[in-house]
């Protein structure tokens, strides 16, 4: 008798390598009802290597919404069903989500099997700050693009995309426009014989020299906030004119923020420029 409870389990499989799965995901597809997945060919191979024979169900983005009904009919009938997606995590960047929002609203339970992640996975082997935003596919259209770019751009923290590697070229383009001045890490193949990753500046990057095969994950560097090298005498300059219409405290918040310069030094300046002004 299984000792799984009944419900809908959100199973992480392999990004690559058949032997990255937990021995509980394999617990729980070997206890399904029925396995919900993006392309059941692609899922059998899974299955097939663990000798687990257990129901496919196709369940991708131009179906998803029908599947919806039929999967909740299961689950209220004390079914077991997992989801699974074609690598990776389900539901980041992939179906699934209106399931479990279904799910939610009918008060059936939901339970996670973590497991492997191509974004945590490219996000570690970065060297990059680790407070990051997954991003998932990018808009197609130029126009599109440009417009997520433009409010991505101001996002001081890593950035991660998925990127079919056939549109590589068109997207690095787009790349160099917004993020020219930070570095970047082009994870492919992970977990694979052939796994690689291409580090260096963004608008260092030659495609030509990048076998675009598969589905790349690409991670931007956190954004660095440039150095401005500024004189005492600039320094004092801007700090008198600052304070005829801030407080010091002000000031020294204002002048820090736009110059990169330490907040102690800004305030001892003031302090000079306050003591002299009132000698």
């Amino acid at each position: 008798m299984s000792s799984f409870k009944k419900g809908l389990y959100i199973v992480s499989t392999p990004i690559g390598n058949l032997e990255d799965i937990s021995l509980r995901a394999l617990s729980i597809l070997k206890n399904s009802d029925f396995i919900y997945c993006e392309d059941t060919r692609h899922s059998s191979k899974l299955l097939n290597y663990y000798k687990i024979k257990k129901k496919l169900i196709s369940n991708h983005k131009f179906n998803e919404k029908s599947q919806v009904a039929k999967a909740i009919e299961y689950l209220k009938q004390g079914k077991i069903l997992s989801l699974i997606s074609d690598s990776g995590t389900p539901i980041l960047s992939d179906p699934g989500n209106i399931l479990v929002k279904e799910c939610i609203n009918k008060n059936i339970n939901i339970y996670t099997i973590p497991g492997a992640s191509a974004v945590t996975s490219a996000l570690t082997c970065s060297g990059f700050d680790s407070k990051f935003l997954f991003y998932g596919f990018l808009p197609k259209k130029p126009g599109e693009l440009s417009d997520v770019l433009k409010k991505l751009e101001k996002i001081e923290n890593t950035l991660i995309f998925f990127v079919p590697a056939v549109k590589f070229v068109f997207y690095l383009k787009f790349f160099k426009k917004y993020f020219s001045d930070r570095k970047i890490v082009i994870a492919r193949e992970m977990t694979k014989l052939h796994e690689e990753y291409i580090r260096d500046e963004v608008n260092n990057i030659d495609p030509s020299k990048i076998s675009l095969k598969g589905e790349l994950t690409v991670v931007i560097s956190e954004k660095k906030n440039k150095k401005v090298d500024i004189s005492n005498v600039e320094l004092k300059k801007m700090i008198k004119s600052t304070l005829r219409k801030k407080s010091v405290k002000d000031t020294v918040q204002f002048i820090a923020s736009k110059n990169n310069i330490s907040k102690k030094i800004i305030y001892q300046m003031c302090l000079e420029i306050n003591e002299n002004k009132n000698n």
